[in-house]
């Protein structure tokens, strides 16, 4: 089995980040030396600009003289009729009926998810931010979970492995049984189409008979809640103001629990150990 290759540490990444930066900051230096050279050579104030116009002119000529040839305007023509093939083979998909309801699901879709979107931006963006913060923080057990990850895809590559050449040898058997869930599931499609249609319709005359009951049963509930707003919040301080004095006592239980536990555990070892002296009694008293 392949060994797990290690991960780098914190001292490696940092390394790494300032290595990119210095080589980001070389490159940045030499974009504007090739920027300043640039300028400098299409200067006109000295003689240098004109000369490479004339160099450019000469190769634009050669240029056009070497796309004059038969040779070039064969691969061109090539080109071009490569592309004319791709377009026709792709413009029925654009014309097809089906892309029709999927152009209208699409529209539908994003006219329908903008205000949503919206919405719930501000709450996506305070989730990211608690997210990152749990991934700092759950930083020094990535790289374990990452060397977990990483045995288990190992372990699991073999068995694959050996699923795949089981079904490539069983190919026969899988299109037998291919052929018949075929046969046996296609005369009931259609009875399945006219069921869901059926049910499609009931369905539909639910949604619409449920609807206005729904909405007075919301606004009911809303209104009583509304009303019973002060009794709510009363029972919360009420609860919250319990929890507050039974704090202490819980405190105070846990702390006496735990000292009646240290005693019982010293008289234990005291009675077990066989390098207690004979006669000697340990006693703790809990206070």
């Amino acid at each position: 089995m392949a060994t797990i290759p290690s991960l780098p540490s914190r001292d490696d990444v940092l390394r790494m980040a300032r290595s990119t930066t210095d080589i980001t900051g070389q490159l940045l230096d030499t974009a504007g030396n090739i920027t300043r050279i640039a300028i400098n050579t299409f200067d006109p104030r000295d003689g240098s600009g004109q000369e490479v116009l004339r160099v450019l002119r000469e190769t634009t000529a050669e240029l056009a003289e070497a796309s004059a040839s038969p040779q070039a305007q064969e691969a061109f023509y090539r080109i071009v009729d490569t592309l004319t093939r791709l377009g026709t083979s792709g413009a029925p998909l654009a014309v097809h009926p089906v892309s029709e309801p999927a152009q209208a699901l699409l529209t539908a879709l994003g006219d329908s998810l903008l205000p949503v979107l919206d919405a719930v931006e501000p709450a996506v963006e305070e989730f990211a931010t608690a997210l990152g913060d749990l991934v700092e923080a759950m930083s020094p057990l990535l790289p374990a979970a990452a060397g977990l990850a990483a045995g288990a895809l190992l372990a699991l590559t073999p068995l694959i492995r050996s699923a795949a050449d089981v079904l490539r040898d069983s190919s026969p058997e899988l299109r037998r049984i291919a052929d018949a869930l075929t046969a046996a599931l296609a005369p009931l499609m259609p009875l399945q189409v006219a069921l869901a249609e059926r049910a499609a319709a009931a369905g539909a005359g639910v949604v619409r008979a449920g609807l206005q009951p729904l909405a007075d049963l919301t606004e009911a509930a809303a209104a009583t809640t509304k009303a019973a707003r002060p009794v709510l919040i009363a029972g919360e301080e009420l609860l919250v103001a319990s929890l507050e004095h039974l704090q202490p006592v819980l405190l105070a239980g846990a702390s006496r629990a735990g000292r009646v536990a240290r005693a019982a555990a010293v008289r234990v070892q005291a009675a077990v150990s066989p390098v207690a002296e004979p006669g000697v009694v340990v006693a703790v008293v809990p206070g």
